[in-house]
């Protein structure tokens, strides 16, 4: 099966292989970064319209190159209110060539009111590192719930748990 996603980072493409291999065989995932068209930090419904734009432009990359792939993923970050508090969602996007779509969350975590507006100006990244006095390579590995977590959970685990839930109503033809 042949798999795009669209990022660079080792860690996502990681977790969405990961999520895959628990239903597929043979995955060849590559991937290929395309811009959100939203917020650096994206705000309650631009969490999923950024994932959803990411897909729409691999889509169009993809075919510009002519490079033909079963799934087209992408995963967004950002932070929402929806459920009345402050929280750190991850949004997965899957598409297939038949233009059917599918969509699951991650975990969430909580922000303290007090880093809200912070991590709403500049992004969560830039806020852990001058809390924790971390820096960007700890992005690359286990990313800023593998600090909150105590190393229990990384960004590998939460992209992999959020690319399964889209994958409930791919896999399911009875669901959809």
């Amino acid at each position: 099966m042949k798999v795009l996603i669209a990022t660079k980072n080792q860690g996502k493409i990681e977790g969405a292989k990961r999520a895959l291999l628990n239903y597929f065989d043979n995955i060849e995932i590559q991937g290929i970064p395309v811009e959100s068209n939203v917020s650096e930090q994206p705000v309650n419904d631009e969490i999923y319209t950024g994932a959803k734009n990411r897909v729409k432009n691999l889509k169009v990359y993809a075919q510009e190159n002519n490079i033909e792939a079963d799934l087209y993923l992408s995963i967004e970050s950002g932070i929402n209110n929806s459920l009345g508090r402050w929280l750190i969602t991850n949004i997965a996007v899957i598409e297939d060539s038949k233009n059917f779509e599918s969509y699951g969350t991650s975990p969430s975590f909580p922000v303290p009111e007090r880093l809200v507006q912070d991590v709403i100006n500049t992004d969560l990244s830039q806020v852990m590192n001058k809390i924790f006095e971390e820096d960007e390579e700890r992005h690359n590995k286990g990313g800023g719930i593998q600090l909150l977590t105590h190393d229990k959970i990384s960004r590998i685990d939460l992209t992999e748990m959020a690319f399964i839930m889209a994958l409930t109503e791919y896999i399911n033809d009875n669901w959809r």
